[in-house]
């Protein structure tokens, strides 16, 4: 690449970010640190495959049943959201909107959504 073309990538890059929506923004840089952390992209995701995924909660909700409550977030990593769902549990500290995981486990597909239960899971560091 030439300095001329370099020039103009960066200059295009610069647009790009003044011009984007704080969404467009936030999704590109949930998607570089997704790949950084060696995370699937959610979007690739398909049911019956083993994977790891990484993002931030946007929402955390409790749906209590009479035989099996469960605690669901849906988890966010710019590319599409995968539902993370934990049976039998009402609370598990540290799982709350905005915090970043890294979450293991095999997606299933419930309602079209991408879902998947009971996953492992990392929370990092609050930032």
């Amino acid at each position: 690449m030439t300095t001329d073309e370099g020039s103009r990538v960066s200059l295009r890059r610069l647009l790009h970010r003044l011009t984007a929506s704080e969404a467009e923004i936030e999704a590109q840089e949930l998607r570089r640190e997704s790949a950084e952390s060696g995370g699937m992209p959610a979007r690739q995701c398909t049911r019956g495959q083993v994977v790891s995924v990484t993002g931030r909660l946007r929402t955390v909700v409790y749906t209590p049943r009479t035989n099996l409550p469960t605690l669901e977030a849906d988890l966010y990593d710019g590319s599409d959201v995968v539902t993370l769902v934990w049976l039998g549990r009402r609370h598990i500290a540290g799982i709350e909107p905005g915090r970043h995981l890294t979450a293991r486990g095999r997606v299933a597909v419930r309602d079209d959504r991408k879902v998947i239960y009971n996953p492992y899971y990392e929370l990092e560091s609050p930032r």
